[in-house]
Parts: C-alpha cells; structure tokens; sequence
C-alpha cells in the first residue's frame, strides 16, 4: 500500500522516541517487548492493562509505536483516498495508550484543525503519550485530551464524534467488552477505522467488526469494495496489508535482524456514515509479474475474490498494472 513522503510527524516522532530508553537496561528492555509481543498477537484477552509500568511504555513507544504509526496511515491513506474531501474535525482515539493512532491522523490531516482525545486504561501510557505529543508541531497532539478510562461496555463516546480510530486494542478485549466498544464507536462517530494486527485472528476480530459496522447502518469505504459479506471463506484464508517501517537499534537488538527495515502486518476496516465510494477493487496480494503479463488477486465487488490477467495488449493498463502494489485499488483511481 503506497505512502505518502515523509509527513513532520513522521521525523518528529522518531526524535521523541529516540531518548526514551536511555537507563533502561537492554535486556530488560527486550524481555518486556517480548512480552508485549505476544500480548499484542491478540492471543491473551484481559480486562487489565498490557502497559504496566514505566519500563513496558518505553519498550512499547520504541519498538512497537512506528510500526503502529505506518499501519495506521497506510489505513487512514487509503481512507482518504475515497473521501478526499472529508476532514474530520473532532477526533477520539479508543485504546491510544501512547498516541500512535493520534499522530497518524495528524500526519493524514496536518492541517485540518481537528482535536484529539485519547482514551485509554493504563496510565503509564497516557502520560508518555502526553510527553511525547508536548514535542508535535500539529496543535492536534500538543493539545490532546488524554483521559484515562475503561476500555469497556461503560466507554460512552460523545455523540456526532467525526472519527474514532481503534488501533491494536480489540485483542486485549474480552469478547463482551470487544462488541461494546465496536457498537458505541459505530454509534457515535461519523467514521471509524479500526486497526488489528495482520494475523489470522486479527483478521477474525476485524471481520466481526465489519460485521458490527455495516449492521450499526455504516458502509465499509476500505478496503473492501462493498458492504456485503465478506467473501473469503472464515478460517481458509485471511486479508491482510503491510506497511514499510523503518528499523531501530531495538528492533534490530531484539530480532537480530540486519535489514534497516521490516513490514508490519496489518488487518483494518474504514466504514462512513457519509457518502464515500469503496475502491472498485483492492489488491490484496502482492502481484505476480511475469514476461508480458501481470497476475493480480482482487477482491472485488461483484465476483469476491478474483484474479486478473493484464497484459501488454492492454497497453496503459498494462503499465499500470506492473506499477500496482499490494494493498492499491484496481483500477487505479485519480487521486
């Protein structure tokens, strides 16, 4: 899924993260990202929070919040690419802990003016988010609310909210709490756009969500094509996207890896109740280039799940085709 250049947020938040783990000892640095990890695999629903303490917000912030940044605007990107001249001017981040979601949208609104709101149940998270966003040069972040409160069936949303965002949470939920915060986003905000690890399960809890959206009298704008069933059989398959992050001297530390970069997997839905086209179709694979012809696996909105067969006597569509990417809508739109 194409990205747009470098946004400030981008740059800014990379410089605020860059201290965060002066005096905590590496090690115990790379065992509470372990943890993390495994916690955010959405494999350990709870009704406590994952952040406990000092030394898990930092951990969390340096290693998992860029990779939660970029997949978060790659869904807000293609968002925006169907209703482009929407802009949100009341903002709440269900979930936030340390802002992420809430950068994200200001790199994808940077100038529209609009405040934000974490909600969130761990403390130690909010008050790095706070920290964090005092460094942002959109007023959107230096102003946040950050608002400690239960992730649960008692969240009351402020009614005609413009955009909730639910990013990396509804696998801490049980599936009680899950439902309730998906139906009270559905009810109070104008759009939503919820965010789930790129793994089977998290694909399962994005579906279901879907599902809760479209029933709540949403229409799904990405990355779906329509607002039917979705077409890929529960359990057979998964839909999922990646974002490109750049990697940090932690992600390197902890994976081992030498590559200055990794994807980060992602699952998500954007659903409106305003008038916004979905894409026709959506690449859901990385296509297949071949001598003269290009392979592309859609999922489209009359025939589910296809592939398409473009090749050179299809001339511009053809040079489109071997431009295409993952995650791009087919055909390409004007943007």
């Amino acid at each position: 899924m194409h990205a747009p250049h470098a946004a400030p947020a981008d740059e800014t938040l990379r410089t605020a993260l860059a201290g965060l783990l002066d005096g905590l000892p590496p090690r115990q640095a790379a065992q509470a990202v372990d943890r993390l990890i495994a916690n955010y695999r959405g494999r350990t629903p709870t009704d406590a929070p994952v952040l406990r303490d000092r030394s898990d917000v930092a951990a969390y912030a340096a290693y998992r919040m860029p990779a939660t940044f970029e997949a978060v605007r790659a869904a807000l990107t293609a968002f925006r690419a169907q209703a482009p001249d929407w802009t949100p001017a009341t903002h709440i981040d269900i979930g936030g802990g340390t802002g992420a979601a809430s950068w994200a949208v200001a790199a994808a609104w940077p100038d529209g003016g609009h405040t934000t709101t974490v909600l969130d149940w761990a403390e130690p998270a909010l008050a790095l988010g706070r920290e964090l966003a005092r460094h942002a040069a959109p007023e959107a972040l230096r102003g946040a609310q950050w608002q400690r409160r239960a992730i649960g069936d008692d969240l009351g949303l402020p009614d005609a909210t413009d955009l909730v965002t639910v990013s990396y949470v509804l696998g801490e939920l049980t599936e009680a709490d899950r439902h309730a915060v998906v139906d009270e986003a559905a009810r109070a905000a104008q759009a939503v756009v919820l965010i789930e690890p790129g793994t089977p399960d998290g694909f399962t809890r994005v579906r279901e969500a879907r599902d809760r959206l479209t029933a709540a009298g949403l229409r799904l704008v990405a990355p779906c094509p329509h607002s039917a069933a979705c077409p890929i059989e529960p359990g057979a398959d998964w839909c999922h996207f990646a974002a490109r992050v750049s990697r940090s001297s932690l992600h390197r530390q902890v994976k081992g890896g030498s590559l200055p970069y990794e994807d980060e997997k992602f699952a998500y839905v954007a659903a409106a109740r305003f008038p916004a086209p979905a894409a026709p179709s959506r690449v859901i694979r990385h296509p297949q280039t071949r001598k003269g012809q290009v392979l592309l696996d859609l999922c489209t909105e009359d025939e589910g799940m296809a592939r398409r067969t473009v090749t050179k006597r299809h001339g511009p569509l053809y040079r489109a085709a071997r431009d295409a990417s993952w995650g791009d809508t087919w055909p390409p739109q004007d943007r």
